[in-house]
């Protein structure tokens, strides 16, 4: 699929993970590369080290000399979004009439989880898993019901029925905030899997909101499929956006989609929801799916190499840390309890090696003794971090 879109563009890209240089990158002012000093390499926050990709830009550029930066208005996104899908996932499922833009894909979560839950309610969780899940539901006055993922970093489906019947078990509305491709693992579903996963929701009342801002990113080779593709998924709702495979978190703009059963709720999604998108970000994220696929295939190809170069590198530098490389996502999911650091393995590579990571600990059960490391930079940074780290349990 992936294949197609690039030879539309007619254009063969350089790998963007090698464009920048670190004094380049040092001059950024966003997140990842001002939270720390500048003695830290920082290799946690999923933020890219790569410039923009040029149909991103110009959209960028073209909306600023036209001074058309006032409210976000049409149904673009959508159709672009749609497009995409047809070709990368040969998916048609996307229907324009059954999405709704929303700030971003974690805002848009909590505004889903509201349409299908209320207060008290529980929301499901496969754990380790993104650090916001329990930030934003907690706040949302939701409980949390955890299930582990299995020791092969899978879902587990025994697991998964048991925090069902506990989340639904005395009537209540219940929820699963599933994320896919998972953050941290990189875990892809497969389609099996998540067909099991929509019968067990269907079968106890569990309403599903996918969490799918990693979906292109997926290895050349694996394949992504979305969950209201899968049989028994017409309830479930759907967060997407362009953010993490473009690096545009800085550009505010995602969209939610729901299934054919699900079209209801979304319908009573407030309209103040749509005024928070950014209008420059709803082009820029347009822009990125309808012309951004040659770049896209030279990212993976790089964040595939760099999968394989860390994996080499822990082998000979570090060989006491467990890492699997896993088709999804732009991070790697370090198992460092053989080390004997105790539960934040990231504090120590921060204090005694200069790299940051981010706490395993953030992450649920199941991320004592872990780090999450960034893939989404350039080899040499791969190298040089592996070697301080190296260096700081010496």
């Amino acid at each position: 699929m992936s294949a197609e879109l690039g030879q539309e563009t007619g254009a063969v890209e350089a790998n963007p993970l090698c464009r920048l240089s670190l004094d380049q990158l040092r001059r950024r002012t966003s997140m990842k590369w001002r939270t720390y000093p500048e003695d830290v390499l920082p290799l946690w926050v999923a933020e890219m080290d790569v410039p923009l990709a040029e149909p991103v830009a110009r959209a960028i550029t073209d909306a600023v000399a036209l001074g058309d930066t006032g409210y976000p208005a049409g149904t673009a996104y959508a159709e672009a979004l749609a497009e995409f899908a047809r070709k990368r996932w040969s998916w048609k499922g996307p229907a324009v009439e059954r999405t709704a833009i929303v700030p971003d894909v974690m805002l848009g979560v909590v505004e889903m989880l509201r349409l299908v839950t209320g207060p008290g309610d529980a929301v499901v969780v496969n754990c380790p898993v993104y650090p916001p899940f329990y930030q934003f539901v907690r706040h949302m006055d939701r409980r949390i019901v955890e299930a582990p993922l299995g020791p092969d970093q899978r879902i587990d489906l025994a697991a998964l029925r048991d925090a069902f019947a506990r989340a639904a078990g005395s009537g209540r509305r219940a929820a699963f905030l599933l994320c896919s491709p998972h953050n941290p693992t990189g875990t892809v579903h497969t389609l099996e899997e998540l067909t099991a996963v929509a019968a067990l929701a269907d079968r106890h009342g569990v309403r599903v909101v996918a969490d799918e801002i990693h979906a292109p990113v997926v290895a050349p080779g694996a394949a992504f499929v979305p969950y209201l593709s899968v049989p028994d998924a017409a309830s479930g709702l759907s967060l997407m956006s362009a953010s993490k495979a473009w690096n545009l978190a800085g550009l505010k703009a995602a969209l939610a989609v729901a299934g054919p059963a699900a079209a209801g709720d979304l319908a009573k999604l407030p309209e103040e929801v749509s005024h928070g998108p950014s209008h420059v970000g709803v082009l820029a994220h347009t822009a990125a799916l309808r012309d951004g696929g040659a770049w896209l295939d030279a990212l993976l190809a790089g964040l595939d190499d760099n999968r394989r170069l860390l994996a080499d590198l822990l082998a000979e530098q570090l060989p006491d840390i467990r890492y699997e490389p896993a088709p999804g996502t732009c991070l790697a999911w370090l198992d460092c309890r053989a080390l004997g650091l105790g539960d934040d393995p990231a504090a120590v590579f921060l204090e005694r090696g200069r790299v940051a990571l981010s706490s395993g600990t953030a992450f649920g059960t199941g991320g004592r003794g872990h780090a999450r490391l960034n893939l989404a930079t350039s080899p040499e940074l791969i190298t040089e971090a592996v070697r301080r780290m190296a260096a700081a349990v010496a």
